[in-house]
């Protein structure tokens, strides 16, 4: 994205620091962002200084931390489709003593045609590929492989030669040679046992039809190994994309409850939840910094207000409906039932969020408001 404003660029590169760190919330965090900023705004135009705004947000940030965690809830399984592929491919891979995983070690693929319900996972190696001959089998069962590294050809001189063939038996003579070459390559694969080549490189075509004549399928062309691949079979390319996104995101929720394996409520119920101890805590804090704790309780709202308005909703009845419900039951599920199914209890509509990727949207906003709040002033290259 190119942009040309120094905050707007912050704003970028925050979105892409919750991407790269959590791989979802990369919205929320922005929304987050902005309305703190908004409410920073009116807080300097009451006399109140950046620093200790900028104290106040960060005091707020700590207590939303520490309400996520108290309300956050161990999860141990899943159940739809995408998200049992998902969390079987983290595992697959992940390393549980360190509680890390490698993403690059798995690798989504689309596939055109057929419908979402054909994706699936495959343990070992998927290779987008034909044979290098229509007339090699398709299906191969135990097949030994033998990956070559270097073109099935034969080598090429280093330095420049020029070699005059000027009658038919000097020819010959050259292809026999190549042949011998083809021939030698393709008794090696076969002594080692390999029932299919897979080569990185292309194929000379008289390679191809020997190897073809030698009852050796192979495969041309074809790129590094991959350790872990889903094939996604959809009907189009914009659903491919869409598609492999979404299991993006629940492979980074996967990874996110490998590091720790606790949720909160979404629909705004979690941020509805800290908002209110927040807003509680507020009066604890006799300075100025309590106008800034409370002025993050108001940004804080800004994520279920945006759900309520993008849902058709009246934002400012939905909320106050919605946090006079928690407050009047002490329950921190209940958030904004975006999808109308008659009950805003995000445990039973199954909304939820991991812990981990919540607290990094917090305390990620609160770092880049605060850092600018500290800056006096931007001078640009058009100003000289």
């Amino acid at each position: 994205m190119d942009v040309d404003n120094q905050i707007a660029k912050l704003m970028v590169e925050l979105s892409r620091s919750q991407d790269y760190e959590i791989g979802d919330g990369t919205t929320g965090v922005v929304v987050m962002a902005g309305a703190l900023l908004e409410q920073a705004e009116r807080l300097l135009e009451r006399g109140i200084h950046p620093i200790r705004i900028a104290e106040g947000y960060e005091m707020a940030s700590r207590i939303a931390v520490e309400h996520l965690e108290r309300i956050a809830q161990n999860v141990n399984r899943c159940k739809r489709a995408l998200a049992e592929i998902s969390v079987k491919a983290v595992l697959s891979v992940a390393d549980l003593e360190r509680k890390d995983v490698n993403l690059d070690l798995i690798k989504v693929e689309g596939k055109v045609g057929g419908k979402l319900e054909d994706t699936e996972l495959i343990y070992g190696i998927t290779v987008d590929k034909d044979m290098s001959h229509p007339q090699m089998p398709k299906q191969i069962e135990d097949a030994k492989i033998a990956i070559l590294t270097c073109p099935f050809e034969p080598p090429k001189p280093k330095t420049k030669h020029k070699v005059d063939i000027d009658t038919v038996e000097k020819f010959q003579t050259l292809r026999q040679q190549e042949q011998k070459y083809f021939n030698d390559m393709v008794q090696k694969c076969k002594d080692v046992g390999a029932s299919l080549v897979i080569c990185q490189w292309g194929f000379d075509d008289e390679a191809n039809h020997l190897l073809m004549h030698q009852n050796l399928p192979a495969v041309r062309w074809v790129g590094g190994v991959e350790l872990e691949l889903i094939a996604i079979a959809t009907g189009n390319k914009m659903m491919i994309e869409e598609t492999k996104r979404s299991i993006h995101d629940a492979l980074c929720v996967a990874r996110n409850l490998i590091r720790n394996n606790f949720i909160v409520y979404g629909g705004g119920a979690a941020e509805i939840s800290c908002s209110i101890a927040v807003e509680a805590a507020a009066d604890k804090y006799p300075g100025v910094e309590q106008y800034a704790i409370r002025a993050f309780v108001d940004a804080l709202d800004a994520v279920p207000v945006a759900l309520a308005e993008n849902s058709g909703l009246q934002p400012i009845e939905t909320l106050s409906a919605v946090k006079s419900q928690q407050i009047k039951e002490n329950n921190p599920h209940f958030g904004i039932d975006c999808n109308d199914v008659g009950t805003n209890d995000m445990c039973e509509q199954n909304v939820f969020e991991t812990l981990i990727g919540k607290q990094q949207q917090i305390l990620l906003a609160t770092q880049v408001v605060k850092m600018i709040l500290k800056i006096d002033d931007v001078i640009s290259p058009s100003d000289y």
